[in-house]
């Protein structure tokens, strides 16, 4: 009696799950099918008996199959496809891994199935790359889906970055003082200050230059007095060394009149420009390695610019940019690449490179921040859509395509050069073809589940 029971239970417990798969059996093979068919009445029987004596709550049991088993009844079911064609199923919108062929209720949480179009096969029953999604025009206007048409079009190499406005260093002049002495005037006063081209820099003295005026002044009134060829070539060799002592040519010609010997040597600034560094005061003992102060013409200056790593094979040397110092107030600069630096940065992973702005009426500061605009050449007839079609999933990149019959589809594309909010298409796309620009993630996410499923059904194991 209690073997019988025990019997009747397990019997029992079966016939949920063949009620679970029973829409799967037009997929089986005929043996398999029979075989299961005759299962089902072999336990049915028995147990229709003893309903009677059950409680009316104990009348029906659910079962939940293992993931492992439920996809292995699914792939038996599937079995090799029988053509072309899209394939209907029916998913719990709750749990997405229950799947039927025909309308029902989940067995987990008793919701009614949806019906899902998970695409088509192709001849050789293989899937399709294209997973094709139908959506109602009600839902189109929901998801406000916006397409643009794919179009041929030019995208020019145009390079917007930052960069920094820099002293012309072919413009600084390094001021020494070409004898040891000391400061016994200084002229300039602090860094920043303008210098005017023959303006009083300071006045030293110098033992050294002392001496050079008195041997220039003996070398003359030998010269003079004896008037010979020896000694004029004593007074040129005498005048040659005061200017490279730092006389200018004005300095010697005086001396040479007054005849009188300087002991304050005056120093005046050889070019314009304003003072960058000054290392001196009043009353300093100098040497001819210190650096007394720099000057720096700023009539040109640099605008240093960072260059994406991607973007380095758009830049020539020559070319022209405009250059924006939002700070001052200045737009519509012009200037042209000087020079490429030969290596990238390896922490931002850019590249430098160098323009020279004319700066006449000195109004770009050195340090400035600045934007720079660099227009590289055009790249005429390619396919083009918008950017923000683009579904970029870092392994590869995917638009979502509106089909003549108005249903939408997965594209995988390749993409090139990216500019002025479109993309070039490389490989994926005809010129005509119609991609969403607004929506399309949720789209793109109804596909890839689609996907899913068609590789499931499929019997494709992964």
């Amino acid at each position: 009696m209690l073997t019988n029971q025990a019997h009747l239970r397990t019997k029992t417990l079966w016939l949920p799950s063949l009620c679970i798969i029973a829409p799967l059996l037009c997929h089986l093979p005929a043996a398999t099918a029979a075989a299961i068919e005759s299962e089902k009445a072999a336990i049915t029987e028995p147990v229709a008996s003893t309903h009677q004596h059950q409680p009316a709550a104990a009348a029906k049991q659910t079962l939940v199959l293992a993931p492992s088993e439920r996809a292995n009844l699914l792939t038996a079911a599937a079995g090799k496809p029988q053509a072309s064609g899209i394939t209907t199923k029916y998913i719990c919108p709750m749990h997405a891994h229950i799947l039927s062929d025909t309308p029902g209720t989940c067995p987990i949480c008793g919701m009614n199935l949806e019906k899902v179009e998970v695409g088509s096969l192709d001849k050789s029953g293989g899937m399709k790359e294209e997973v094709s999604i139908r959506v109602s025009g009600r839902m189109q206007q929901a998801l406000a889906l916006k397409v643009a048409t794919v179009e041929r079009d030019t995208l020019w190499k145009f390079v917007e970055t930052v960069g920094q406005v820099d002293y012309n260093e072919s413009q600084i002049a390094h001021i020494h003082a070409r004898v040891s002495g000391w400061i016994e005037k200084l002229a300039v006063k602090s860094m920043g200050d303008t210098v005017k081209k023959g303006q009083l820099l300071y006045e030293i003295y110098s033992p050294e230059l002392v001496n050079a005026q008195d041997d220039y002044l003996l070398a003359l009134d030998t010269q003079k007095k004896t008037g010979g060829q020896r000694y004029q070539d004593l007074v040129r060799r005498a005048g040659l060394r005061l200017s490279f002592l730092g006389f200018n040519e004005n300095q010697i010609k005086q001396l040479a009149q007054t005849k009188q010997t300087q002991y304050r040597i005056p120093f005046y600034a050889s070019q314009d420009g304003v003072v960058e560094t000054l290392s001196v005061r009043d009353g300093m003992y100098i040497e001819p390695q210190t650096e007394v102060m720099s000057l720096v013409d700023l009539s040109t200056v640099w605008v240093i610019a960072d260059v994406f790593e991607n973007e380095q094979n758009w830049i020539v040397k020559g070319q022209q940019a405009e250059i924006a110092v939002p700070a001052m107030d200045l737009s519509g600069l012009e200037g042209t690449i000087d020079y490429i630096y030969p290596e990238l940065d390896p922490i931002t992973r850019s590249l430098r490179v160098r323009l020279v702005i004319n700066n006449s009426q000195a109004k770009l500061r050195p340090k400035t921040l600045a934007k720079v605009s660099i227009f590289g050449g055009p790249k005429k007839d390619i396919l083009v859509i918008p950017q923000q079609a683009l579904i970029q999933t870092g392994k590869q990149n995917r638009v979502i395509v509106k089909q003549a019959d108005d249903s939408f589809a997965a594209k995988v594309v390749t993409v090139g050069m990216m500019r002025q909010d479109k993309v070039e298409i490389v490989d994926g796309l005809t010129e005509g073809e119609r991609v969403v620009i607004s929506g399309q993630f949720l789209l793109d996410s109804e596909a890839s589940l689609k996907g899913s499923l068609m590789r499931l059904s499929s019997g494709h194991q992964h």
